[in-house]
């Protein structure tokens, strides 16, 4: 399953951001861009992004047809076919950010997702993300091995875990200071369906959580994609006698009627 759209998180700070229009929609971009701290400039300004926020159709064409052709990348409000990007809706918690796209579709439903988010979303999460951050150097020393420190930060932010983000869980150094070891195991599973929406719950936290993914050829690439982007893809009918450092999902695709 291909990506409508690759999210990205672009630093604006100072950076020039051309926005054209006048009116409520042009003042809600500028706005965001405020908060980004872009700086806002006009049309004939280098820029590497473009907002057309211009009510008039044939004035809103020619403006996006003469940024394209500077190779500028154009965001063009409510005109989703011409969007080279757009903007999300954001769930803000300090240095955690959240952004819900619908590749300008849909800007209804993104902000009522948004609004969903924000009453599960604790306020504590950005204290979580800079402890986590400031923790860095020893976490390192605690768990030198990358697979074994990827593995023990999962099991305390899962649900439950020592730092459940949706808990309000923030005592790093706590968490630190007592933190064992993780063992490395294998989760191996029969899938029953061809649709990633149909996995369990166990099955999805298994494949987000691999570091190898084990897989039969008939394995539809929808299913492998909820793995982690870095996990180890292998083709293969059976799981290896011993899991190693990795933890290893095996799936067999087994679709039964």
């Amino acid at each position: 399953m291909s990506l409508a759209s690759l999210p990205l998180f672009v630093r604006l700070g100072g950076r020039p951001v051309i926005l054209l229009g006048e009116g409520e929609p042009a003042e809600a971009k500028r706005r965001l861009l405020d908060r980004a701290g872009a700086l806002v400039v006009g049309e004939e300004a280098q820029a590497a992004l473009a907002i057309v926020a211009i009510e008039d159709e044939d004035a809103a064409q020619a403006a996006i047809a003469r940024l394209k052709a500077r190779g500028i990348l154009v965001n063009a409000v409510d005109r989703p076919a011409a969007c080279d990007f757009t903007l999300p809706a954001i769930v803000e918690r300090g240095p955690v950010i959240v952004a819900i796209g619908t590749g300008g579709v849909s800007a209804g439903l993104a902000a009522a997702l948004r609004q969903r988010l924000e009453t599960l979303l604790p306020a504590g999460l950005g204290t979580l993300a800079e402890g986590l951050y400031a923790a860095r150097s020893a976490l390192r020393a605690r768990f030198p091995d990358g697979a074994e420190r990827r593995r023990a930060i999962g099991a305390a932010l899962s649900p439950g875990g020592a730092l459940d983000p949706l808990a309000g869980q923030t005592d790093v150094a706590g968490w630190l200071s007592q933190a064992a070891r993780p063992a490395a195991k294998v989760e191996a599973f029969v899938l029953t369906s061809t649709d990633p929406d149909d996995l369990t719950l166990r099955q999805a936290r298994a494949l987000a959580a691999a570091d190898r993914v084990y897989h039969r050829a008939d394995v539809p690439p929808a299913i492998l994609d909820r793995a982690r982007a870095d996990a180890v893809r292998i083709e293969s009918d059976a799981l290896p006698v011993e899991p190693g450092e990795g933890q290893i999902v095996d799936l067999a695709m087994d679709v039964r009627a």
